[in-house]
């Protein structure tokens, strides 16, 4: 085909266009051309030519568009992201049924964030013709990302993102007002400053007035997050045309780095001028006699502000108000001398980090009075939502247990009633997920290619001063010698590293922050990196692990062929750490003065520096360019100790140099000690079960109806950790999970009790042996492994009946904790209604390990290594037979997975699949003998995991009971 057709398909796959026949108007632009006309097989083979890049490149970003689509009419009763609804597509793009499946294979669906909402009371009303006429923001922020290199599969993805958000809001033109209240939960350092601006962008856009960010409890943060929406959103005509002139030293200010729109807003009537009400040195003040900033515009006097004629042309106001009490009152107190009226101004509240201080922590059994009583900042926040009755609040998280714990009935509070959005993983982020091996690689097979652990952490085991010394002087090492091979690679072509930083969080405490600081600073002159003689140590280092991960995590980086090359580096290193007054820099809540020390100011300068501190250096705040981190400090609540992992981020060109020194012997209460490794990693399941369970239940059932809402979240919420809690006890909302039952979908119970004397593992094993009788087949079935490959295992199999399945489950035991009844309660519902009879039970047999004899039982059987986590971080174990799921759900009956042919001649539409695993569970001197055999059953556990019929539970349901005002009601989430 021509550039000429090409181009004139492109033209017909216009941004912001429903999906409509393409042949039509491409034969009318080619009519001179092609007077035949093309056919439409023409079409398809234009969209799957390679070399038609203009074509895929539109093609790809509507696809994403139409499959994310959910207000316009055309996706009739289509469900977002469905198989369905690409069908849709095809068909109103006039693609014949035979060429879909090759159009699903060049063009895969691509998947969006995951949405729990509450049915909303209005119309859609932020179309795609609502867009298209006010997007000047929202287009400027996008030309802001598209500068710093985000591509455009990035940017699409958040444009369907924010949209998602933002057409959950209340039309900001309606003459009711309407508060609507929602929750976005992001990772851990993972751009969500980039997802909110977005929304602040689209949110100004359809007509919000008046925009209110609350950042952290601390003012670098709030400084922080103002100069972001400054530098890209406010832009510089807006900032200019104020009085503040905060940003004349800004380095990136002097270099015309912040966004310059391409009209002023200032000099038209046609888009609206945003006014500051904050700067990036100053949090709110009072107006005073400045009051009139507040008072909006409008062209007909007799009409409200919430009128399009006098909305759209009205100013924005944007104030960046740090979580503090004093500059809340402020801001509450001029809202009730704004000249306009309150219940005309549409308003958007962002609260960034909005778990920490905004939810109420007062126990609603201990109030005085039946008056709803406040915590301080709480009561400012629900005191600004009573007087701005058009406000939308959205809270934004990484760690959200303490908002869906938020008392619901509270119509004030922070509680998200009306959505929660769980936002994607960011491709190129680096999170929890990539500092833990997660597959549960046995640790002999563990190499810097297939294990995060190696490649990326380095455990601190010190027992005493010296130690210690040592230790420090490793990660040290390693800061140097990262900033020697940063500089190598900018010599190699690179992009500039401005800032290189190592990260030292030992303690909350200031007077513990000197001292850490000054053993640093002492070690960094004892090293000897201006010398020769630190030379042979660095060298080392360098061959046994940089040189070894970059070899397999960063091949496709500069990395030097010998630690010659290196050599010229290491001392610009030192010296670019060296510079200013010291390579330290303490950062917590002590006065500047009280430190003889540069100051941290990642916007004027490039910073290479050491940094010590505490609470300021998580919660919100981006530590730029950390490469280094030392680790030792433990805390009691997960949410707490994730907003400590500053580790996650994006790395862009040194993600292989990342590494993480962390405690595995941290001391704690009555002498213990705790593995803050270990600990990051249960709360990294914990919060992967969280959002699993988000995504299993997002939605809409075959009635169209949420199959849960906001409300019914807090029962997702797990904790695996007996002393680590999901968040502060006092932000915990009670309510219990009565009943979960998913159809073709398998569940790995292995929340067992610690091993003891071994005498609940005999009792499980004795529970099973009816299983075991009845597997008098062997096969071989299929699963797909991480890398997409579709592998083998062989299995010993049975039939046997349900109810002998449920009397074996039910002699189990289970770590205090976690409850089995919610599923036990789906299970024999499903046997008691006819829609499961019996189970295929698998036994699968590994590849690599002979079986062994058991004592008492007649065969030998396979005993695999699985880790019981220690008991005061996480009773049971990490897994069952991960990868071999896929056959039982194909057994059970789920369209999405192929576990062979095997698998598919045992589905059933009433029966279930179950397999078991024997685990490697010895007292701690036998490990040796439980591994050879004979073994007793009291050393090895036995694990199962179990799919119900897809048939019994093919939407999935949930039950919670609510503990609230004497009901103990069960509402199910269908």
């Amino acid at each position: 085909m021509s550039d000429e057709v090409f181009r004139a398909v492109a033209r017909e796959l216009g941004d912001g266009f429903p999906p409509e026949n393409v042949l039509y108007p491409v034969n009318a632009r080619l009519r001179a051309s092609y007077p035949d006309g093309l056919t439409i097989a023409d079409i398809i083979d234009v969209f799957l030519d390679d070399s038609a890049v203009g074509v895929r490149t539109a093609l790809t970003s509507r696809l994403r568009q139409w499959d994310a689509e959910s207000v316009e009419t055309w996706v009739g009763s289509t469900v977002p992201q469905s198989p369905e609804r690409r069908a849709r597509i095809y068909d109103l793009l006039g693609l014949p049924v035979d060429a879909h499946a090759e159009m699903d294979a060049h063009f895969p669906r691509e998947g969006g964030p995951v949405v729990i909402a509450a049915q909303q009371p209005w119309d859609p009303w932020y179309t795609s013709e609502r867009r298209r006429e006010h997007d000047f923001y929202w287009r400027a922020y996008k030309r802001v990302l598209a500068d710093k290199n985000w591509d455009e599969a990035t940017i699409g993805k958040l444009d369907i993102a924010t949209t998602e958000v933002v057409h959950r809001l209340a039309d900001p033109t309606r003459p009711e007002p309407y508060q609507s209240k929602g929750l976005v939960v992001g990772y851990v350092q993972s751009g969500k400053t980039a997802n909110f601006s977005g929304v602040v962008a689209k949110a100004i856009d359809a007509g919000y007035r008046l925009v209110i960010v609350l950042t952290g409890t601390i003012e670098i943060l709030r400084s922080q997050t103002q100069r972001r929406l400054d530098m890209e959103l406010v832009g510089r005509q807006n900032i200019s045309a104020g009085v503040d002139d905060d940003y004349a030293n800004d380095e990136d200010w002097r270099d015309g780095n912040f966004l310059e729109h391409e009209i002023d807003p200032n000099k038209t009537n046609e888009i609206p001028a945003i006014r500051r009400l904050t700067t990036s040195t100053f949090d709110y003040k009072s107006l005073l006699a400045g009051l009139s900033a507040l008072h909006f515009e409008t062209v007909d006097h007799s009409l409200p502000l919430n009128d399009p004629k006098n909305l759209y042309p009205s100013n924005i106001r944007i104030a960046v108000v740090k979580k503090n009490v004093s500059s809340l009152k402020k801001l509450v107190a001029d809202l009730k001398k704004v000249p306009t009226e309150l219940d005309q101004i549409p308003a958007l509240i962002i609260d960034d980090e909005a778990d920490q201080a905004s939810v109420n922590t007062i126990d609603p059994k201990k109030m005085k009075t039946e008056q709803i009583e406040r915590t301080a900042i709480n009561g400012q926040i629900a005191e600004i939502l009573g007087l701005l009755k058009r406000a939308q609040y959205i809270g934004y998280t990484a760690t959200p247990f303490a908002n869906v714990f938020v008392d619901p009935e509270d119509s004030v509070n922070v509680f998200p009633s009306d959505f929660i959005v769980s936002l994607e993983r960011p491709g190129p982020y680096m999170g929890g997920a990539d500092f833990h091996d997660l597959d549960d690689l046995e640790d002999d097979d563990k190499t810097p290619a297939n294990s995060n652990q190696k490649a990326y952490v380095r455990d601190l085991r010190a027992e005493c001063d010296e130690d210690r010394s040592a230790e420090q002087l490793w990660a040290l090492d390693s800061f140097v010698l990262t900033g020697a091979i940063k500089l190598f690679r900018e010599s190699k072509g690179a992009k500039p590293y401005r800032h290189h930083t190592m990260l030292v969080h030992e303690s909350v405490k200031q007077a513990e922050h000197d001292a850490v600081a000054n053993d640093f600073k002492a070690l960094w002159k004892s090293a000897g990196y201006s010398q020769a003689k630190s030379l042979s140590r660095l060298e080392k280092l360098w061959a046994e692990d940089f040189a070894v991960v970059s070899a397999a995590r960063g091949s496709e980086l500069a990395n030097p062929s010998s630690f010659g090359d290196l050599e010229e580096f290491i001392g610009a290193a030192y010296d670019r750490i060296s510079e200013g007054t010291s390579p330290v820099i303490v950062v917590n809540g002590a006065a500047e003065k009280d430190y003889k020390q540069d100051s941290l100011d990642f916007q004027e300068r490039g910073v290479w520096k050491i940094l010590v501190g505490g609470t300021k250096l998580s919660r919100g705040f981006t530590v730029e360019g950390l490469t280094i981190t030392y680790y030792t400090r433990r805390t009691g609540q997960a949410d707490t100790l994730m907003q400590m992992g500053r580790w996650f981020g994006f790395r862009p060109g040194y993600r292989d140099l990342v590494r993480l020194f962390i405690g595995r012997a941290v001391g704690g209460p009555a002498g213990a000690d705790y593995d803050m490794y270990k600990a990051f990693e249960a709360i990294v399941r914990d919060e992967q079960e969280f959002r699993n369970e988000l995504t299993r239940f997002s939605g809409v059932n075959e009635k169209g109806e949420p199959w849960v809402t906001p409300r019914d979240v807090p029962p997702m919420v797990f904790q695996q950790l007996p002393w680590l809690r999901p968040t502060a006890r006092n932000k915990m909302f009670n309510a219990d999970l009565v009943y979960r039952g998913m159809g073709g979908e398998s569940f790995s119970f292995t929340m067992q009790p610690p091993r003891g004397d071994g005498s609940i593992n005999a009792r499980h094993f004795d529970a099973v042996t009816p299983l075991l009788k009845s597997l008098d087949e062997a096969g071989s079935f299929n699963f797909v492994d991480k890398d997409d490959v579709s592998r083998s295992f062989t299995a010993r199999y049975g039939i046997v009946p349900a109810h002998v399945v449920l009397e074996a489950v039910d002699q189990f035991e289970w770590a205090n904790g976690w409850d089995f009844g919610p599923h036990r309660e789906a299970l024999s519902t499903a046997i008691e209604s006819g829609l499961l009879e019996d189970f295929a039970v698998l036994l699968p047999y590994p590849k690599t390990r002979e079986p062994i004899e058991i004592k008492g039982w007649h065969e030998k059987l396979p005993i695999v290594n699985r880790k019981r986590q220690e008991r005061e971080y996480r009773t049971g174990f990490t897994g069952t037979a991960v990868r071999e799921r896929d056959a039982i759900e194909h057994i059970a009956g789920s369209p999405k997975k192929n576990g062979g042919p095997l698998a598919g001649a045992l589905h059933r539409k009433t029966r279930g699949a179950l397999i078991l695993v024997f685990a490697n569970d010895p007292a701690p001197r036998q490990l040796k003998r439980a591994q050879a055999g004979p073994v007793d059953s009291r050393d090895f556990a036995t694990l199962f995991s179990y799919a119900l019929p897809h048939a019994a539970e093919p939407l999935g349901r949930i039950g919670f009971r609510v503990k609230q005002s004497g009901t103990g009601a069960i509402v199910d989430a269908n």
